[in-house]
């Protein structure tokens, strides 16, 4: 158990050195440890199963039932061990919010995110006939939920991470002609749906996490013919969401933002993998075995979860 605790206290060291070139920071100052409620909006990265949710997909809600009472939203539950990692994700080991009542939890969690989400219907097609977009999780919650959930000033955190679908959804759409105005379209719908956010209350600071490399993923690093062109996607997708973020902060000087480059964080922990304890990182392993970094496909296990949260907060910590 010793050894167990030495070693795990050795990568958290190491993350938490790793992330802090990882992350950018603008506007006021906030204290992280005064931050109650994270507000969570994306993919399957981020959502928690919830026992109103549709299984397997979110914590409330589909595309055919947006609408919930405040009786509905107040008595969700978080479902345990029920996410895309098969086990706690980056929210939940962030918030240690991973049972039961969100209100229950000494740092709230109210996650909004569906499994297999883009950015906008008017820009890709949906996974499934019940997925919730970006700008309609975003509408779920400014219609039903912002009135009925807390957000006091100076305790409330707003979680931004989507992308990851819709660089790979983009790659074989033959309706896409200009991927310079397709880009720009998709950031555009993105930060309306932050404006959205932030004007139903969401207004405390603001975390935004761009995509990983998923051309490393199981389903992409054979792929010689597509696996670069999603690398490049990837690419251009960070660079101008960056240049989004930018001018968000500067629209809004009095919100603190920050944002996290998970695709370089992705790229070190890959590069020196066993550094990190994972022996295997092209294949992937539906079960708990650690050595493995992906848990199937295209998403990875609890541990790199674990990790990834121990960076962010780091990184949330030094931005405080």
């Amino acid at each position: 158990m010793a050894k167990l605790l030495s070693t795990l206290s050795a990568l958290s060291l190491a993350v938490a050195a790793l992330a802090t070139s990882l992350s950018t920071s603008s506007g006021p100052k906030f204290e992280w440890d005064d931050i109650n409620y994270l507000y969570v909006f994306g993919d399957s990265y981020s959502f928690v199963q919830g026992t109103e949710g549709y299984a397997n997909y979110s914590f409330i809600g589909d595309a055919f039932n947006l609408a919930f009472t405040p009786a509905q939203l107040l008595s969700d539950r978080i479902v345990p061990h029920n996410t895309s990692s098969d086990g706690s994700n980056w929210v939940e080991f962030l918030t240690g919010c991973y049972d039961g009542f969100p209100s229950f939890c000494s740092r709230q969690l109210w996650d909004f995110a569906f499994a297999g989400a883009d950015i906008s219907l008017a820009l890709l097609p949906l996974h499934h006939n019940f997925s919730v977009q970006l700008v309609d999780q975003v509408k779920q919650y400014a219609a039903y939920a912002s009135d009925v959930l807390p957000h006091p000033s100076g305790e409330t955190m707003t979680a931004w991470w989507i992308g990851i679908n819709d660089t790979g959804d983009s790659l074989q759409n033959a309706t896409i002609t200009d991927f310079a105005e397709f880009w720009d379209a998709e950031m555009t719908a993105y930060f309306e749906a932050v404006d959205m956010a932030y004007e139903s209350g969401l207004r405390g600071p603001q975390l935004f996490i761009n995509v990983p490399p998923e051309e490393r993923s199981p389903a992409w690093v054979d792929d010689a013919t597509w696996g670069p062109v999603l690398k490049e996607h990837i690419t251009t997708f960070n660079a101008v969401l960056a240049g989004y973020v930018q001018k968000f902060s500067e629209a809004h000087p009095d919100t603190p933002v920050v944002a996290f480059d998970a695709h370089t964080w992705f790229n070190s922990i890959l590069d020196d993998a066993e550094q990190y304890g994972f022996t295997n990182i092209t294949g992937y392993c539906e079960c708990t075995d650690p050595s493995y970094f992906w848990y199937n496909t295209g998403h990875p296990t609890e541990n790199v979860h674990r990790l990834l949260a121990s960076a962010l907060e780091s990184q949330l910590q030094s931005a405080s």
